[in-house]
């Protein structure tokens, strides 16, 4: 009897979770949460929040600091669902995931970090950057497609 364990399942698992609690932790933020659940439940603390973990960025930046977090923490999980460059976008969300370990540790402790999983996602997203083989991914039908327009391209251009 096969697996369902394989190479597909677990990307897909990969990009399932990575991209939710992405999601999860930017409707927080934006109180999509109920408050018996919610982390910071609005922007406001999610920005004191932000300012705690950055102590050495001033604080008139920390406001777009939230904002380009946010802003990565959506763009990067939909391109993750959707796989497309789904390796950049992967090993981008480890790049992010890392730095704000790497934030919690320095600022408030390494257990944050533990507790909330953040180094296990980081690494999670890495992994997910080394996985090649394409699966329900958008980046199958755009190299078909590709693909395609080279092949009808050079037909059309050689005499």
């Amino acid at each position: 009897m096969p697996s369902i364990i394989n190479q597909k399942s677990v990307k897909i698992f990969l990009r399932l979770t990575l991209s939710i609690s992405f999601l999860s932790a930017v409707a927080d933020r934006f109180g999509l949460w109920s408050k018996e659940v919610s982390v910071w439940g609005n922007w406001e603390n999610f920005v004191e929040y932000t300012k705690v973990l950055n102590p050495l960025i001033p604080e008139s930046l920390i406001n777009p600091v939230g904002i380009i977090a946010t802003a990565a923490e959506v763009i990067f999980p939909v391109f993750l669902l959707l796989g497309f460059k789904t390796e950049l976008f992967a090993r981008l969300s480890g790049y992010l995931l890392l730095l704000f370990a790497l934030s919690m540790t320095f600022s408030t402790g390494i257990k944050g970090a533990l507790d909330y999983s953040v180094f296990t996602s980081a690494a999670a997203a890495f992994a997910l950057s080394l996985m090649k083989e394409k699966y329900l991914e958008v980046d199958v039908i755009l190299i078909k497609t590709n693909s395609n327009f080279k092949i009808t391209n050079s037909k059309t251009h050689n005499p």
